[in-house]
């Protein structure tokens, strides 16, 4: 059900039905945002992979070429739909352990801004290998506020820049999981109401 992410792998176009992604679909209370996360090494500060939550009048996961699985979050071409809380804590858990850190830069945005960099990633189609940060600063791009990020294949670049963006807020994730226990209770779970990650409506 899980498989360890990563920027690596060539493209691999997923298409979840339309039934699977109309039941997990997730809109979140408070204000719209939109979150870069930097998996990064706890020993070079390498950034290994880049994802990005945006939370508008749904909240999806955009996880370009990485390979993150879960039933309660269908995937349409590297992004996920129903992104609850608890799917959200997966995603997490899933990336940091003892030798990754995963950093949250939050910023806030208008509904319409956090729709529009939506429906971009929903256009952009399977992301290659080694291009997530790429993806990631071109669908960016494409909004004023962000316009002045370079585009970039380095995580940290991408970090970097969207850290100078006015109002936003950053917090790290760490865990001193062992690489060898990484995604296995997840994996052998393949009872989702024993995840408590039903969709939530």
């Amino acid at each position: 059900m899980l498989l360890l992410a990563a920027c690596g792998g060539p493209a691999e176009p997923v298409w979840a039905p339309e039934s699977a992604v109309e039941r997990a679909r997730y809109t979140a209370s408070g204000p719209s945002t939109v979150t870069l996360l930097t998996v990064r090494s706890t020993d070079s500060g390498f950034g290994a992979h880049t994802g990005l939550l945006i939370s508008g009048s749904e909240r999806v996961l955009f996880d370009p070429a990485g390979t993150f699985r879960l039933a309660a979050a269908p995937e349409r071409n590297d992004l996920h739909y129903g992104i609850t809380p608890q799917v959200l804590a997966v995603y997490i858990d899933y990336h940091a352990r003892e030798t990754y850190d995963v950093e949250l830069v939050e910023v806030p945005v208008s509904r319409a801004e956090a729709d529009a960099l939506i429906a971009q990633a929903a256009a952009y189609g399977a992301v290659p290998k080694a291009q997530c940060a790429l993806s990631i600063t071109r669908i960016l791009n494409t909004q004023p506020r962000f316009a002045a990020m370079p585009t970039t294949y380095s995580p940290n670049a991408a970090s970097m820049a969207f850290s100078g963006v006015p109002g936003g807020s950053t917090r790290i994730i760490t865990d001193d999981d062992a690489d060898d226990n990484h995604g296995v209770l997840i994996a052998a779970r393949s009872d989702l109401a024993a995840m408590g990650l039903r969709p939530a409506n």
